[in-house]
């Protein structure tokens, strides 16, 4: 083995030095590139998510209107026509294949996140509710719902539509 002088010692100490500090750097660099890129990957995960909630979500809202039409053909059904079964057997069985439509839709759309819910006797909720009109209700609390012309739904905590209602007023103005 030859010997090493100071001065190749040195230089060797210092290419050393200079290869460990490349070293550092670059083992900086790739541990930014792991973080940036499981950045990337939860953002794209966020955004997929909220792109498929999206997608249910308007399908979802558009299918309130046949649950509407559905709930508005039922109750214009006069109950003493569904009373007699023998006579109004057509309109009895007409009757209750929209019932059967209607609750097939609304579970449908539960197992899909989305759920109905009806303000009647809360207080009004600006959030969760739109107000058609006010009366003043004689015994009612003013500021709490009194009729509900259409149900609101959310789907996953976020308001759907809101529910369409009609809200106590105070008669003195108050």
């Amino acid at each position: 083995p030859s010997a090493v002088s100071a001065e190749q010692f040195e230089a060797l100490k210092k290419s050393a030095a200079e290869k460990e500090a490349k070293i550092k750097e670059l083992k900086d660099a790739y541990l930014r590139s792991l973080a940036d890129a499981e950045n990337i990957r939860t953002r794209s995960k966020t955004e997929i998510d909220n792109t498929k909630l999206f997608a249910i979500q308007k399908f979802a809202k558009d299918l309130l209107d046949t649950v509407d039409i559905l709930e508005l053909a039922l109750k214009h059904v006069p109950k003493e026509h569904l009373a007699d079964k023998v006579a109004n057997k057509s309109l009895v069985d007409l009757h209750e294949g929209v019932e059967m439509t209607k609750h097939n839709l609304l579970k449908t759309l539960e197992r899909h996140g989305v759920e109905s819910f009806d303000p009647l006797d809360k207080p009004y909720d600006p959030n969760t509710s739109h107000a058609l009109y006010q009366a003043p209700i004689p015994g009612k609390t003013p500021g709490s719902v009194f009729a509900v012309e259409k149900r609101g739904y959310i789907i996953k905590g976020r308001v759907l539509r809101p529910a369409q209602v009609g809200v106590v007023v105070d008669p003195s103005g108050n």
